[in-house]
């Protein structure tokens, strides 16, 4: 049988983060939203902005550092705490990011189709990037032929590395 605690010892938490660190205890007010939609995406209220932002496919450390510069969002506030107008400039910001960013920092420069520059996120990014290899494979072209054959397509070593299945070259010798 277990002896009693004493009436001053605490029982220690049960769940603990990776690291060994404790739970945060604090509370959150009831305006807090543990889960914030933007760009299709659900992000986690706990993450700071940035490291939130970046969650979104197409968004990187970068983009999330110019994105929250140009909303006037406090970027190490938790985006869970952002009141509903702040959420909406951000998205509004996310969306209108190809308007203001230089050419050479979105994601998809002078589009095979309209010749525009483009920053894709979410799932347009995934399905325009199918489009493309699907054309090469199409056109016969090389790197298409490379993709059909599960191959690298951008000009590295094959002979080492990249294999699949198993390994070529020297065997061990069975007794």
């Amino acid at each position: 049988m277990a002896a009693p605690k004493a009436a001053n010892q605490k029982e220690a938490p049960a769940e603990k983060k990776k690291g060994g660190k404790k739970a945060p205890a604090k509370a959150e007010d009831e305006s807090f939203n543990y889960i914030v939609r933007l760009v299709n995406t659900d992000i986690d209220g706990q993450k700071h902005t940035v490291i939130g932002l970046q969650s979104i496919k197409g968004v990187g450390p970068r983009v999330a550092q110019i994105i929250v510069g140009k909303a006037r969002v406090d970027p190490s506030a938790r985006i869970g705490t952002l009141a509903d107008e702040q959420v909406a400039e951000l998205e509004k910001v996310i969306l209108g990011y190809v308007e203001y960013a230089p050419s050479w920092a979105v994601n998809r420069q002078f589009d095979y189709e309209s010749g525009d520059d483009m920053h894709l996120f979410g799932n347009d990014l995934d399905i325009l990037q199918k489009d493309d290899v699907n054309r090469m494979k199409m056109i016969r072209s090389y790197r298409g032929v490379r993709h059909e054959t599960h191959h690298k397509a951008r000009g590295q070593r094959t002979r080492s590395n990249g294999r699949k299945g198993l390994a070529v070259g020297v065997q061990k010798k069975t007794n």
